[in-house]
């Protein structure tokens, strides 16, 4: 393998985990970045987001000489022959993807460009980025140094990133010549991966396509939910039942109160302002974002529904982040739950493993943050779920059980089994199955 010098601009989660990967694998990596701040903790061992395993990964490439972090974004650009364009592409107002920080770095390229180099683009971004790029560079640029594009789109799961690019379902190649293709290719045969080559436009696409999927069948899943609540169906039979048809598959089949994260969000609003765009009305989409966003506002509609009236009443909630193993709280289900329980009256208190710090940045004191999980429960009328920590699968009813108010527990994870929630008596609510009532009746609305 030949060894690259590689240049990745962008620290945030893809940036930070694709560059640390590719120095394991034996690349010459640099990671920049113009947040000084960032690049300071980096640089003293401290990561700025977190994910398993890659604080180990990090120091031992960095030890190794093999991965580096600077500011200095123009040297950085000089001195790779790749460059990993990975900076954020969050959603705009208008839905569509705000491609400001792209930009801003094709405009940087463009300045540094000292010879040939494949500029790849590894953040999510609309069809025609790539044409976009080549644009940008071309006309800030002092010469007419060679430059290739490419499109390799990040398919990683937070909380497993690091597993999922060392161990890859597939590279995405979209190149803009068969040269910068090879050199793509060459760049992650050590992992072992189906390699496919397109065009640019294909690849961006498929980001956009994969994602939105997976967003339809979470969707489509809550919908079957809703439904089961009301005919006396367990969705959790349903998903099995259906999942195990190969054609379907049991992946993204699991009924919650919905998705959040970096990118289900952000890139189903930008694939429907694309089609938008093209003149095309994409119905199927729009449901989409209506259902995930319905699924919360009916889930804080369950927690009034135990307990009647909020006004006055103390919850716990279980879990800010949007899904187990990382600090993300981007379009994490609690940012809407939350403030629905205090409009309606409600006191909350909130708990979770390792997110609070980055809760409170977008909650603010919304609620009481405990770093104990049963301090959280301690006299609260009800114990809400959002998130399928370890730590809250875990958790010992008996002693849940002693420290409620009531035996009361809205679950949008469906973490636990209706018939061990009869055997300890409480009153257990959860996402697409029948309520669970205690044997004692509690003064409830349901």
């Amino acid at each position: 393998m030949e060894v690259r010098k590689i240049t990745v601009i962008g620290t945030g989660y893809v940036g930070l985990v694709s560059g640390t990967c590719f120095a394991e694998i034996g690349h010459e990596v640099t990671c920049c970045d113009i947040n000084e701040e960032k690049i300071s903790l980096l640089r003293q061992g401290n990561m700025p987001i977190y994910e398993p395993g890659l604080k180990e990964l990090v120091h031992k490439n960095v030890s190794e000489k093999r991965l580096y972090f600077t500011s200095n974004i123009a040297k950085a650009i000089q001195a790779a022959d790749i460059i990993y364009i990975a900076v954020g592409t969050p959603m705009s107002q208008t839905g569509e993807a705000d491609l400001t920080f792209v930009k801003q770095v094709a405009k940087t390229i463009g300045e540094n460009l000292n010879g040939y180099k494949v500029i790849v683009t590894k953040s999510t971004v609309p069809v025609g980025t790539g044409r976009l790029v080549a644009s940008l560079i071309r006309t800030h640029s002092q010469s007419s140094q060679p430059f290739d594009i490419v499109s390799n789109p990040e398919f990683l799961r937070e909380g497993v990133a690091i597993q999922d690019t060392m161990n890859m379902e597939r590279a995405i190649i979209g190149a803009s010549s068969e040269k910068a293709f090879q050199i793509i290719a060459e760049v992650h045969k050590p992992f072992n991966t189906k390699i496919v080559q397109t065009s640019v436009e294909t690849a961006e696409m498929i980001k956009y396509a994969a994602n939105a999927f997976l967003a339809t069948k979470l969707s489509f899943i809550n919908d079957i939910a809703n439904i089961c609540e009301r005919v006396g169906a367990d969705v959790t039979k349903v998903s099995e039942g259906i999942g195990l048809d190969k054609r379907i598959g049991h992946q993204f089949l699991q009924a919650g109160v919905g998705f959040g994260g970096s990118c289900f969000p952000k890139d189903t609003a930008a694939l429907h302002h694309i089609a938008k765009t093209y003149g095309y009305d994409f119905k199927l989409i729009d449901a989409v974002i209506e259902t995930n966003f319905n699924q919360r506002v009916f889930f804080v509609e369950k927690v009034e529904a135990a307990l009647g009236s909020l006004q006055g009443k103390i919850i716990s909630v279980l879990g800010l982040s949007f899904k187990p193993n990382t600090d993300d709280m981007r379009y994490a289900p609690s940012l809407d739950v939350i403030p629905l329980l205090r409009e309606k009256g409600a006191i909350v208190k909130a708990y979770d493993p390792i997110a609070i710090e980055e809760a409170k940045k977008h909650i603010g004191y919304q609620c009481t943050y405990f770093e104990d999980l049963y301090e959280t429960i301690e006299n609260a009328d009800a114990c809400v779920i959002l998130t399928d920590w370890s730590e809250i699968k875990e958790l010992d009813l008996v002693k849940v059980k002693s420290l409620l108010r009531k035996p009361i527990i809205i679950d949008g994870r469906n973490l636990f089994d209706l018939n061990t929630m009869h055997e300890h008596d409480f009153m257990y609510v959860s996402i697409g199955r029948p309520v669970v009532r205690t044997k004692t009746p509690i003064q409830d609305a349901i």
